[in-house]
């Protein structure tokens, strides 16, 4: 699959999951656990879509601090605003397997806000990064 492709597909992947997520976010009766794995799903794959679209290699791994750092090793990173995303790994990793511990709670319409901001935020890397590689081509 070409690169583009793969953003694309990522990206359309992460959307999907934050639809899912909005949907499901007002049914009192699913868990927590729930809505945050389709947060946390729809940022990871936002994040490996970036990575991709910049020709950084990535594991297979639920970890966003992971994905986060090889962002970081290359100069790229999220803005302050988003940096509390890290919270959401656990629902991918250990929340996924293990009951929710009681001091753990979700913020249900903060994580929406948060999956939404995050998702806008690498669609505008990807986008102008891209507009301006079009850009470079036509002048070439």
């Amino acid at each position: 699959m070409k690169r583009h492709e793969l953003v694309r597909l990522l990206l359309q992947k992460a959307a999907q999951d934050q639809a899912a997520m909005a949907r499901l976010l007002p049914d009192t009766d699913l868990n927590d656990e729930i809505i945050g794995f389709h947060a946390q799903q729809a940022v990871e794959k936002a994040l490996k879509a970036w990575l991709a679209y910049l020709g950084i290699d990535y594991p297979k791994v639920h970890h966003l601090e992971t994905l986060l750092a090889l962002l970081a090793a290359q100069g790229h990173s999220l803005p302050d605003n988003l940096a509390g995303v890290t919270k959401l790994t656990p629902f991918a990793t250990v929340f996924r397997y293990e009951e929710l511990p009681l001091a753990v709670t979700l913020d249900r319409a903060d994580a929406l806000q948060l999956v939404q901001r995050i998702l806008v935020f690498v669609n505008q890397q990807v986008g102008e990064r891209a507009e301006g590689r079009r850009e470079d081509e036509k002048r070439a």
